[in-house]
């Protein structure tokens, strides 16, 4: 079992950035494939970005592309989501999630075991 905490979420204009951590318990991170989900109120959970446990690949929501970007540090049991050219409608709550031995499916919540407690983003116009 993995827990995970969120971090970084505040108040940014638009055009600015911000950078998310979520930082998880255990010892086998790396064994663990790690996505971001977003949702804003009154809408369903969408995908964000993913990275693969096995080769570090990357997988984006399209809308993402180019502006935001995935990493994770093994050593310490951390993933990112660095965040630039923030918009409105980025506003939401950003939910860590972690899945283990991945079988390849990234881009639904049902796709992951495991849930962060969710970190506020809100991008002012």
């Amino acid at each position: 079992q993995v827990h995970l905490v969120e971090s970084g979420g505040g108040l940014v204009q638009a055009g600015g950035s911000l950078r998310l951590s979520c930082a998880a318990s255990g010892r086998t991170f790396s064994s663990y494939t790690m996505g971001w989900f977003r949702q804003a109120p009154g809408k369903e959970r969408e995908f964000v970005a993913a990275i693969d446990w096995r080769a570090d690949r990357t997988y984006y929501r399209e809308s993402m592309k180019g502006r935001f970007t995935i990493s994770r540090d093994n050593a310490k049991n951390t993933v990112y989501l660095q965040m630039n050219s923030l918009k409105p409608e980025d506003t939401a709550v950003y939910y860590c999630a972690a899945v283990q031995y991945s079988s390849g499916s990234y881009y639904s919540p049902r796709d992951y075991d495991y849930w962060g407690q969710g970190t506020q983003v809100t991008v002012s116009s």
